[in-house]
């Protein structure tokens, strides 16, 4: 080996190179990696913006070519004999439309050269200008200009509102939008039709829409006639109309004309002479200081038929058009539509007549609402409302003013105490008196769907929009919706029948025990479905959902017949009863009972039949949405049934026991008519819904703040009589063709309290009466089975009581009733105890008094009566003269018939 320096030296070099080498390799490696990692991290950048953009552009508002088109027509809405009723219009909705043959080219020049120089040549988004409008936001200048196209410019104005967003994700994402929809409009329509569409759209100040208006408004000539210099003053306004106004703002509007002929020139629209020219005239002088188009407003409060037309004509805009909310108010307020609704004026005239007239409410009374906004000296604002002034009424006020001088004169007082004149600012205010009672009204035709009169309260309407009691309020439906939840399903799907009987008892379920409306003591034992309905039995109706058909399918032909408001927690018993969580509008319920009456077939309920555009041609026709939800054969016997209740019918019971129907006050006098009232806890909210051969209608009434209602503030029957006056009136004139019965329907006696066939001299000898009547079936539902609910023992003929060994007998029809410790008017007429009056260790007198426990089986009797005997004891014969009787033997014999096992039961306290 080598040792030499010549060789330490080379091996030194050797290693120095080899450590530089390994150094480089590390060097590359790691920048390579670092590469890599950069391109990653910029691919996967890249994919989250496109990615980002892709959902962006997928979120865009469709485009159609109506979408975009002119807007700022008055809407015009029609009655059902053709006459204008309602104007819809937003302020500034005077626009005219003029053709691009119309349009002077100095006035097109015009508008391109300032708002978008390469219309001509680009697709929708003009690249150069975004990047010059890009530098000028990082030089902080703004005289480059923007970057927005006249396409883009239409889109945002028609689309996008006029591009009001707030926040910069949200004018980023309009933008983004805006570019991709532009180029996408730029492929289906041309660069005419394009800027024809802008220049009618633009809004040119001083309530001008469109240059065809603009020209009138500031120069009182057609468009076409404009001058190049007029042409320059319209194009100077629409960056901002208010700013650049000619008359309010002259000089600024004077210094972008000058600038839009320097464009033009530049441009090679305009020659030197003609910018010189267009510069020399006094324009300004010519500009006309009168609004020559008047200014159209909505000075006229909108009905409550009207509120709920443009609420249900947006909706179907937005369904069937894709259209945004701001599209679709837009069109309908601007948009020149003609609306042909269903409201029928002559019958409108007689619900607004009725239910505003005084005579029809016992008592008027008034509700206050207020609301009152204080900025105080350190810039607080503090707010306050009615409930605030209530509060210094004490608890035992209810909130009803026997005046509406009464309600101000609280209101006045109270901003008097809360709002300091030297130191406090109201910045709001507002006072309303509220008539009390409220009622709303629905009138619907329930062959075609069509809603025909509608009141969403009464008193003077003083707002559009406001609050619609038919529409927008959710009441508790009460005994109403029982037909719906309870006894339709239960006919309809579970094999029950008009005459399919529930025990009228004590009855408790889910921790709830339930009642009747005609007492806590009152049970009547075994009713049908048809006494259901027409005495508005609470018990038959929780016990025909829990026993028969189930909440949740209760639930389910709720909502099939038209009832969108019920949610989850709403599936338990006292949904029989119309205990709901949110409750139902007076218009759902109205049009569920109108497909009752229109033999099992929902309509959904329509108020306009077609809409015609600004052109005259169809935009929409309102066919109506229908179907079936019961059989035709359920129907009848619902109607047959609701019939029953609105005439004068007492429940079958012993005598004493007057529980009757519930509708009779509401009954028209010219017409066949079906309904069911309901009435809420405490007499918060009354209902009547009820339908004729013609038409189905349907009235709530209460308090806006769910005060009960009592006889002194309006009683709880008003609603009837209103119903009643309105349906007459409605009716006048028209023959009563009554309510027709389908094939599916057939007839059989039945016993009233099973439900089923008769037993031949048992039913029919009820004590309370014949208990046998004729009941309609739905084909192949007659019952088969016998009574099981009438049956005849042997009884004691003198007492009634069960018989003991020494009684004389009877035989008698008494009632087979559950176990239980309180009394129905059924388990009264079955013997509990035995006679105490023959027994072995006692001699008769020839009359006693009957106590209470011999009550019990004696039809006829109560305490205190006496009933005669044919023994005497020998003591009562005494000093007669007259042989004493022999003692009769103790009979042994069996009674005839032996009495039915029962459990006695514990005396009901009193």
């Amino acid at each position: 080996m080598d040792f030499g320096r010549n060789s330490v030296e080379r091996a030194l070099q050797d290693r120095d190179a080899h450590r530089s080498k390994l150094k480089n390799l590390i060097s590359l490696t790691a920048v390579r990696v670092v590469l890599m990692l950069l391109l990653l991290v910029a691919a996967l950048a890249v994919s989250f913006v496109l990615g980002a953009i892709r959902g962006i552009v997928d979120s865009a508002p469709e485009l159609k070519p109506d979408s975009i088109a002119p807007m700022g027509f008055a809407t015009s809405v029609y009655d059902a004999t053709g006459n204008q009723v309602e104007t819809l219009v937003m302020a500034g909705s005077n626009r005219e439309e003029a053709t691009y043959e119309e349009l002077p080219k100095n006035l097109i020049n015009a508008f391109v050269a300032i708002e978008d120089e390469r219309f001509w040549q680009h697709n929708g988004v003009d690249t150069r200008s975004i990047m010059r409008a890009v530098v000028g936001v990082i030089r902080g200048t703004s005289s480059s200009g923007g970057g927005s196209t006249i396409t883009q410019q239409l889109i945002k104005n028609n689309l996008f509102n006029g591009g009001r967003e707030k926040s910069f994700g949200e004018k980023l994402t309009r933008k983004i939008q805006e570019q991709y929809l532009a180029m996408k409009l730029e492929r289906i329509m041309s660069k005419e039709v394009i800027l024809t569409n802008y220049l009618n759209t633009i809004n040119l100040g001083s309530n001008a829409l469109g240059v065809k208006v603009a020209s009138r408004r500031y120069f009182n000539k057609e468009v076409k006639d404009l001058t190049l210099s007029e042409c320059t003053v319209l194009a100077g306004i629409t960056q901002n109309p208010s700013r650049l106004n000619p008359i309010t703002g002259r000089q600024a509007n004077e210094e972008k004309r000058k600038v839009i002929l320097r464009y033009m020139l530049r441009q090679g629209y305009i020659t030197k002479e003609e910018q010189e020219a267009a510069l020399a005239d006094n324009v300004y002088d010519r500009i006309e200081n009168a609004d020559l188009v008047s200014k159209e407003k909505a000075t006229h409060t909108y009905s409550y038929f009207t509120d709920e037309l443009v609420s249900q004509v947006q909706q179907d805009l937005k369904d069937k058009f894709g259209y945004t909310d701001t599209q679709a108010h837009n069109l309908l307020y601007s948009g020149g539509l003609s609306i042909y609704t269903t409201q029928d004026p002559a019958l409108q005239a007689i619900v607004d007549g009725e239910i505003n007239n005084p005579a029809n409410y016992a008592v008027t009374k008034y509700a206050l609402e207020y609301r009152l906004s204080v900025k105080r000296a350190n810039g607080e604002v503090q707010n306050y409302s009615e409930r605030n002034v209530l509060a210094n009424k004490g608890k035992d006020f209810d909130g009803l003013y026997r005046t509406d001088a009464e309600a101000k004169a609280d209101a006045e007082a109270f901003r008097a105490s809360v709002v300091n004149p030297a130191e406090d600012q109201i910045v709001g205010e507002s006072l309303h008196i509220i008539l009390e009672p409220q009622d709303s009204f629905v009138l619907m035709e329930q062959s075609t769907g069509q809603v025909k009169a509608l009141s969403g309260g009464r008193g003077e309407k003083t707002v559009s929009l406001s609050l619609n009691r038919a529409t927008d309020s959710y009441r508790q439906p009460g005994s109403t919706f029982k037909v719906l939840s309870a006894f339709a399903p239960a006919i309809d799907a579970c094999g029950q029948t008009l005459g399919s009987v529930y025990y009228d008892g004590p009855y408790e379920a889910n921790g709830k025990q339930f009642r009747n409306w005609y007492g806590d003591d009152n049970y009547l034992g075994w009713s049908s479905i048809r006494d259901g309905i027409m005495y508005s039995m609470n018990i038959v109706a929780v016990r025909c959902l829990m026993e028969t058909v189930s909440p949740q399918l209760g639930a389910e032909y709720s909502k099939k017949f038209g009832i969108t408001s019920l949610t989850d927690s709403d599936y338990n018993p006292a949904m029989a009863l119309g205990g709901l969580t949110k409750g139902v509008n007076n218009l759902e319920l109205t049009a569920a009972f109108a497909a009752i009456a229109n033999q099992g077939v929902y309509t959904k309920p329509v108020f306009y039949t077609k809409i015609l555009d600004h052109n005259g041609k169809v935009l929409l026709e309102n066919n109506p949405e229908q179907h079936r939800v019961i059989k035709d054969s359920t129907a009848f016997l619902l109607t047959d049934a609701l019939q029953q209740s609105m005439l004068p019918n007492r429940k079958f019971a012993s005598s004493g026991i007057n529980v009757n129907t519930t509708s009779t006050r509401a009954k028209p006098s010219n017409m066949s008519s079906a309904g069911k009232s309901g009435t809420t806890s405490n007499n918060v909210d009354v209902w009547f819904v009820g339908f004729t051969p013609y038409y189905t209608a349907g009235i709530w009434g209460g308090c806006d703040d769910n005060q009960p209602l009592t006889d002194g503030n309006g009683g709880n029957s008003f609603h009837k009589d209103i119903w009643r006056k309105i349906m007459e009136q409605v009716h006048q004139g028209k023959p009563d063709p009554g309510f027709v019965m389908p094939d599916s329907i057939v007839t059989a006696d039945i016993c009233r309290k099973s439900g089923k066939l008769p037993v031949k001299g048992v039913c029919s000898n009820d004590p309370r009466g014949d208990a046998v009547y004729t009941e309609f079936f739905a084909r192949g539902t007659i019952p088969t089975e016998m009574c099981d609910k009438h049956t005849t023992m042997s009884v004691c003929a003198v007492t009634g009581l069960l018989p003991t060994p020494y009684c004389p007998t009877t035989s008698r029809v008494v009632m087979v009733v559950p176990d239980s410790e309180v009394e129905t008017d059924d388990s009264r007429l079955t013997p509990q105890r035995r006679c105490n009056i023959h027994t072995s260790a006692v001699i008769f007198p020839p009359s006693r008094t009957l106590t209470p426990d011999d009550e019990i089986g004696i039809p006829g009797l109560k305490p205190g009566d006496t009933k005669k005997t044919d023994e005497s004891t020998a003591e009562d014969k005494k000093g007669s003269g007259k042989v004493q009787p022999k003692k009769e033997k103790e009979s042994t014999a069996a009674p005839k018939k032996k009495a039915p096992k029962v459990t006695p039961r514990k005396k009901k306290k009193s």
